[in-house]
């Protein structure tokens, strides 16, 4: 597999290696993450530095992986997009249904603050 995982206090920063993200990594690739929830940290920051392009298909997963992720009250915040990977997910209108953030700093805030909004709920 090609990913890094790199466990902190609070969440789990999953880094993808591969490029471009196609669609047969997709099953192997969501199955990693899904098992994530089942640890107690369950929140996952996804850094994509490395990857300069993804098929539809594949974004369309992660987009619904985030979605699991919430309904299981765990973050998942995706980082550091490439500009061609940005208006890709844009162009199909699936930047708007993702969290995400600029740099994995900035990813690491979200998820601290959703975890005080969960606090408090």
């Amino acid at each position: 597999m090609q990913i890094k995982i790199d466990t902190k206090e609070k969440f789990h920063v999953i880094t993808l290696q591969i490029d471009p993200v196609a669609a047969t990594l997709t099953a192997e690739t969501v199955l990693s993450l899904q098992e994530q929830l089942h640890y107690s940290v369950k929140n996952v920051i996804l850094n994509m530095e490395a990857v300069q392009d993804i098929e539809l298909n594949v974004a369309e997963q992660l987009v619904a992986v985030q979605q699991a992720f919430y309904e299981q009250n765990a973050s998942f915040v995706v980082c550091a997009l490439s500009k061609k990977v940005e208006e890709k997910l844009d162009e199909a209108g699936l930047l708007e249904l993702m969290n995400v953030t600029p740099t994995e700093s900035e990813a690491y805030d979200i998820v601290q603050m959703e975890e005080i909004e969960r606090e408090f709920e």
